[in-house]
């Protein structure tokens, strides 16, 4: 008897979302998993956890404020990033419950839990409501008001974006570049640390860069159906989305060479600051060559995989650290 087609989806699930190979040879009779055993493996795919990578953000103020020594500092971004956490998986449901039907298009997404059946519609809305709700109250328990309205923000972008203005055009990138500012903006709130234009600029411009380089994958990879799944894919041409990641990238690095400046004129090891513009430039370009190979549709992924990405991000923090910590 072949097996349940829920099951199969979520297996297929599972392998996208990363998932280990089993130990045992092909071929191998496996125990049939408890019904309860699926769902909540199929919830766990469906909220993403690897992308909570993305939520390292909150860090970023903090850090280049030079607070990370201080454990109450540490307590309180580490709070923010619980909260983003429970934020990010609240959309992701929320999101692949709204877009189901588009996901049900795309090669990859397709496999999602929702999209392929196994996870209910109206379950998923459920749960990332009580995500998205949850994260509001414990932002409010962490920092107060201020976060809280940071994640009321993100909350309330998600569903739009969803519903409408992923099918406007440049609208579409900005929304989606909003949530890694947002992420970054929580975690000076979060402190009560300043953030300096030149950080919001570095930032928004870097996000900029991302999320164009995620749809220049989707254009290269859907062919044909890219304007399917996503209307905005049939007016962007691959030179024009070329032409944002070339104008994002260059403003990022401007403004990071203003930050790195105005930082070494305020502080003792200013050699440091200026030097930190060299790595930050080669992660740069290390980015916009995977772009160009169509392999920015997954950031986090390109994170996790391409270790000469992962040497020059190391070198660019540490070189950072050095400058904000032994100054």
């Amino acid at each position: 008897m072949s097996s349940h087609p829920h099951t199969r989806a979520l297996e297929i699930a599972c392998r996208t979302a990363g998932a280990a190979n089993s130990p045992h040879e092909a071929g191998t009779l496996q125990a049939p998993q408890p019904a309860a055993r699926l769902e909540l493996g199929a919830l766990l795919v469906t909220a993403r956890p690897r992308q909570w990578v993305k939520n390292l953000l909150v860090f970023a103020a903090p850090g280049t404020a030079g607070l990370l020594t201080d454990s109450g500092v540490v307590t309180a971004a580490a709070g923010a990033f619980v909260v983003f956490c429970l934020a990010a998986s609240g959309t992701y449901f929320v999101n692949d419950a709204l877009g189901v039907a588009a996901d049900r298009l795309h090669p990859t997404k397709s496999r999602r839990p929702i999209a392929a059946g196994v996870v209910d519609v109206g379950l998923a809305k459920v749960l990332g409501g009580l995500l998205l709700v949850s994260s509001v109250a414990l932002a409010q328990a962490v920092a107060g008001w201020r976060l809280a309205l940071v994640v009321v923000a993100y909350a309330a972008i998600q569903p739009l974006y969803s519903a409408w203005l992923r099918n406007i055009p440049i609208a579409d990138l900005a929304v989606v570049a909003s949530g890694f500012v947002l992420r970054a903006v929580a975690g000076g709130v979060a402190v009560g640390v300043p953030i300096s234009h030149w950080f919001l600029i570095v930032t928004s411009s870097g996000s900029l860069l991302l999320v164009s380089g995620k749809r220049t994958a989707e254009h290269i990879h859907l062919g044909e159906r890219r304007e399917r799944h996503r209307p905005t894919l049939g007016i962007y041409s691959l030179g024009f989305l070329h032409h944002v990641r070339s104008v994002a990238a260059a403003v990022a690095i401007t403004a990071y060479f203003a930050w790195a400046v105005e930082k070494a004129g305020a502080a003792q090891g200013a050699i440091w600051f200026p030097l930190s513009v060299v790595p930050f430039v080669v992660v740069t370009l290390r980015y916009a060559l995977l772009l160009d190979a169509g392999k920015g549709g997954c950031p986090e992924q390109l994170v996790f995989e391409d270790r000469a990405l992962q040497v020059l991000a190391v070198v660019w923090v540490a070189t950072v650290a050095v400058g904000v910590y032994a100054g």
